[in-house]
């Protein structure tokens, strides 16, 4: 499909500015959406892909004390510099692309085996950040050659396969970083829809594609024997050439001759697995589902695949110019669109606890940020940065609720795979505590909200627009209203407990928790 004019280059109002942030940041200020009325939606992208990290996780975890041996066991200090970063950081854009590339390039704190737990999830995580707008050969490249992928998905130490013992390499990496990180299942058109025969879908890859390419990942191993500090989970993985697989490695039609190293063979499968079609249609419909819309057209992925493919001046895997084709893209910034019932996405948990903070200045002074992991679907979010349960995250993006009008449609609706009565009840219990007690010295400031308690109908429309980018409808906040309105002012703490209500009534509402 012809590549519509950028629908950016109009000043945006407040309105489109608001809703242009539930897409690109964690949660917005009054300030960050004046910002983009200032700007235009092209100027703020810009300045956001050019602003750097102020600190990667890391850093700042050692910073603050946590590479001690005392936490050798411990996940301390992780949860903290998440939390920190995405609700406090200015590099907004970065924080968001950067938790959508962590939605399929998967490792889970809880599930990375030996010590220093923390300090592997924190090497992968700055790895995403520091690579999300780099180019996606770049940044696969060094996941397969990280210490906590190894550790993941179980390459680390792979040796190649024993005749005599009958053993083979470990299949886990090679299977993964086909069927979830670059290609899928199926093969792809160009628009993100699946290629058939005799009414089939066409596989993209089998088990002799999977058992070649694991030949590549053999070998690969810890730089040194030193685990009295963190450090040799942040650096690359080195070879130990006695354990590689010299022989001939056959995968996806390509043959990576006998006799070359571990490196050059790594190197050459990740060149080869990158220029497949699959890559730009499968890597794009993910990213347009965690930004925009859980079911974008096959125009929308076309368009998007295209700059994948190239992003104008030749070059293949450009996340900058995919990033900002996304959001500048018709489909994304049409109102028109919005409206319609397949459009848009659920708002995942995280988002809506990052919205709130980021909306209403929340501040840890101590810098302890104790929000820590909030994946119980009994009392927290059902959803925690880094806390996967498995490589496959939370939630699958082909996931589909059964029995739904979701499902007549043959729609899908990826977060809804955490949904629950459970988790509803959770989510809201939790922000509810948040909003009026915060947890530890994490705390909001609500004092412009205070001058407008008085004036409910004042109240209740800006934290619609701070919170929900403008999107809760005149009908649901006139019940908001109502509710605001039924708690006397002069009451004890009433102003407060209006505000509280206000804010936790609208992060309740269909028309937030659907993002549009």
């Amino acid at each position: 499909s012809p590549a519509p004019a950028p629908a950016a280059a109009i000043p945006p109002t407040p309105v489109q500015a608001g809703r242009f942030l539930v897409q690109t940041t964690m949660g917005s200020s009054k300030a960050d959406i004046n910002r983009v009325v200032s700007l235009g939606i092209d100027g703020w992208l810009t300045e956001q892909f050019n602003m750097p990290r102020t600190t990667t996780h890391w850093d700042w975890m050692v910073a603050a004390g946590h590479a001690t041996q005392a936490n050798i066991n411990s996940g301390q200090g992780y949860d903290a510099s998440v939390w920190r970063q995405l609700i406090s950081g200015q590099d907004q854009l970065r924080q968001r692309v950067g938790m959508a590339l962590l939605d399929f390039l998967v490792t889970g704190m809880d599930g990375i085996p030996g010590n220093w737990k923390q300090f592997s999830a924190a090497a992968h995580l700055d790895i995403i950040m520091d690579n999300a707008f780099g180019n996606y050969r770049t940044l696969i490249e060094k996941i397969s050659t990280s210490v906590p992928m190894a550790l993941y998905l179980t390459f680390m130490g792979n040796r190649k396969a024993n005749p005599a013992t009958g053993t083979a390499p470990d299949e886990n990496y090679a299977r993964e970083l086909m069927q979830l990180f670059t290609l899928g299942l199926n093969q792809l058109n160009s628009d993100g829809t699946v290629k058939m025969s005799g009414g089939k879908p066409l596989e993209t890859y089998t088990q002799d594609d999977v058992s070649g390419l694991a030949r590549v990942f053999t070998g690969f191993d810890y730089d040194s024997t030193d685990d009295t500090t963190p450090d040799r989970r942040r650096r690359p993985l080195i070879q130990n050439a006695s354990r590689h697989e010299t022989g001939v490695k056959t995968f996806l039609g390509t043959t990576i001759p006998a006799g070359t190293d571990g490196f050059a063979s790594l190197r050459a499968a990740l060149d080869t697995i990158f220029a497949h079609p699959n890559v730009p249609p499968f890597v794009s419909r993910q990213l347009i589902q965690r930004l925009v819309t859980s079911n974008p057209s096959p125009a929308y992925i076309s368009r998007i695949a295209a700059v994948f493919a190239n992003n104008g001046s030749g070059v293949r895997g450009d996340l900058r110019a995919v990033v900002r084709a996304i959001l500048l893209d018709t489909e994304a910034r049409s109102e028109v669109a919005a409206t319609g019932t397949s459009y848009g996405k659920l708002r995942e948990p995280v988002m809506r606890l990052t919205n709130w903070a980021r909306a209403f200045g929340v501040t840890s002074p101590s810098d302890a940020w104790a929000i820590g992991n909030t994946s119980s679907s009994f009392n927290r979010l059902a959803q925690s940065p880094g806390h996967s349960p498995s490589v496959f995250n939370f939630f699958r993006p082909g996931y589909t609720p059964p029995n739904t009008a979701i499902a007549q449609q043959s729609l899908v609706a990826p977060e809804f795979q955490i949904t629950s009565e459970l988790s509803v009840i959770a989510y809201l219990n939790y922000m509810q505590g948040l909003i009026s007690a915060g947890t530890g010295d994490v705390r909001a400031n609500y004092t412009d909200m205070l001058a407008l308690a008085d004036n409910a109908q004042g109240l209740v429309d800006e934290v619609n627009m701070l919170v929900a980018g403008g999107q809760v409808s005149a009908a649901t906040l006139a019940t908001i209203r109502s509710a605001v309105e039924s708690i006397a002012t002069a009451s004890v703490n009433g102003p407060v407990n209006r505000v509280y209500t206000a804010i936790l009534l609208v992060m309740a509402s269909p028309e937030y928790l659907t993002q549009k």
